[in-house]
């Protein structure tokens, strides 16, 4: 049988593969495989999402990818969208702390301070905050453990620099980006700079700040990229263009098993036709790791056991078009609000876990009528809002808002995005996880996994994971 590559996924982790599997930036040739893509929705691109906001199209899903890592920006590029990278706007960000939003301090990376004066003078984390900071300058907590091969972060920065940090700075920032909590989240995995300077002698902030890779001094990359016209583009054009390379791209195709066909694979699949089989010398899997748990479970049941480990969370996001004088003085791109603070006058926290300036963020998006801001709400563990419908949702995070920064007035339009368990939790040993899952796929022959549940939940991270699973198998 000729090369036939069989993608699992067509989110963006399943489309860079299939970029890949047909050349990437040199383009195909007579050495590609063929390749099929099978998507179970009926669009491709997963949590790239964008709709119209007004008279612009805002991204409903993910606002823009890191610009330090390479590996978005240049597949825009390699697929002709490099004229329409748009870098990030503002500076700057706060985190809601005693009582009111106060601008996060210089001096952090992931959260964590790496100089104590701009964390005392901002005023975020109280003078016990203060007093732990001064003792890792002054009297530096020793490590109780020797070197290990990974820790969690919380109770780590905890002993180092106090939970104050922990709960107003650290959690709030690295805990939102995974929507869930530093308590148990992999240093290894997500922040292997503090995992090496906490090892380290003396203060944390001295080494972490020797452990820190600077920013190029010469033309830095922007911190943050979007796309003139969401990031849905990215994923569309990518269609079109893996199409016009001769990609079959099946949508609405749900795969129900894997079967053995002989040293190849046999992908069991029911569409809009009907059921099928498709003959494949490679599959690439790209979709969530429960999904994959139950596809590889009959061939490897350690494999499968270990990608039905990794748990998730679930999101919501709210999108508002509002007033220009609904929102009052703001700074910077949005703010973040700490797990752990409880909402005045109850026992529980605050549903709401950040907010984005989106038209203030990103300039293009920036219209003299009106404002958009987006909510976030959701993490592991807290699934307040769930069973809510859009409407309720929106009444709370109205509610909220008011509370948080004094939002007055009603909405011009809402737009209610889920995205039910789509955050991976990369606990402790997440490496060691994910190493033992590929290491299974490679011992099955002809198999690869890809996506956020692995090496990095961001898009570029995605994108790399996508592309690295190509070579596996093609």
């Amino acid at each position: 049988m000729n090369r036939h590559v069989v993608v699992i996924g067509g989110g963006i982790s399943g489309l860079a593969a299939a970029w890949e599997l047909t050349g990437g930036a040199a383009g195909p040739d007579a050495s590609n495989p063929e390749v099929t893509v099978l998507e179970a929705s009926d669009r491709l691109g997963g949590s790239l999402r964008s709709g119209s906001v007004g008279d612009r199209v805002v991204d409903l899903g993910p606002d823009g990818f890191l610009g330090r890592r390479p590996e978005a920006a240049e597949l825009c590029r390699e697929i002709g969208l490099g004229d329409a990278l748009v870098p990030v706007g503002a500076r700057g960000a706060g985190v809601w702390a005693r009582g009111r939003v106060r601008p996060l301090p210089d001096g952090l990376t992931l959260g964590v301070p790496v100089r104590a004066w701009p964390t005392v003078r901002s005023g975020i984390v109280g003078w016990r905050g203060t007093l732990a900071l001064g003792r890792d300058v002054l009297l530096p907590r020793p490590d109780r453990r020797g070197p290990i091969g990974d820790r969690a972060i919380g109770p780590m920065l905890s002993r180092k620099l106090g939970q104050r940090v922990v709960d107003l700075l650290a959690d709030p920032m690295i805990g939102g980006i995974h929507a869930g909590s530093v308590d148990d989240m992999s240093a290894a995995a997500i922040y292997p700079a503090l995992l090496a300077a906490a090892q380290r002698r003396g203060s944390l902030m001295k080494a972490l700040r020797s452990e820190t890779t600077p920013v190029p001094a010469d033309n830095p990359p922007p911190l943050f990229w979007a796309l003139d016209g969401g990031l849905q583009h990215m994923a569309d054009r990518l269609g079109s263009a893996l199409a016009e390379r001769g990609v079959t791209i099946r949508p609405s195709s749900v795969v129900h098993s894997l079967e053995r066909s002989g040293p190849d694979w046999s992908v069991s699949l029911d569409d809009e036709q009907g059921h099928h089989h498709l003959e494949a010398t490679g599959v690439v899997l790209a979709v969530p790791a429960p999904q994959a748990a139950e596809l590889v479970r009959p061939h490897d049941q350690e494999m499968g056991g270990l990608l039905a480990a990794i748990d998730y969370a679930s999101v919501l996001l709210v999108t508002l078009r509002l007033p220009p004088d609904a929102l009052g003085p703001r700074r910077g791109t949005g703010f973040l609000v700490p797990r752990r603070v409880r909402r005045p006058g109850t026992d529980e926290g605050w549903m709401v876990t950040a907010c984005t300036y989106l038209t203030d963020k990103w300039p293009h998006l920036s219209r003299q009528g009106d404002v958009v801001i987006r909510a976030s709400i959701g993490r592991y563990g807290d699934n307040r809002a769930e069973g809510w419908s859009d409407h309720d949702v929106v009444i709370g995070v109205l509610d909220e808002l008011e509370a948080l920064i004094g939002l007055t007035g009603a909405p011009l339009s809402t737009q209610v995005t889920r995205f039910p368990q789509a955050f991976p939790q990369y606990r402790v040993h997440h490496l060691m996880r994910t190493a033992g899952i590929e290491a299974a796929a490679a011992r099955l022959g002809g198999l690869a996994v890809a996506g956020s549940a692995y090496r990095g939940v961001g898009i570029p991270a995605c994108i790399a994971s996508g592309r690295a699973a190509a070579r596996l198998v093609r």
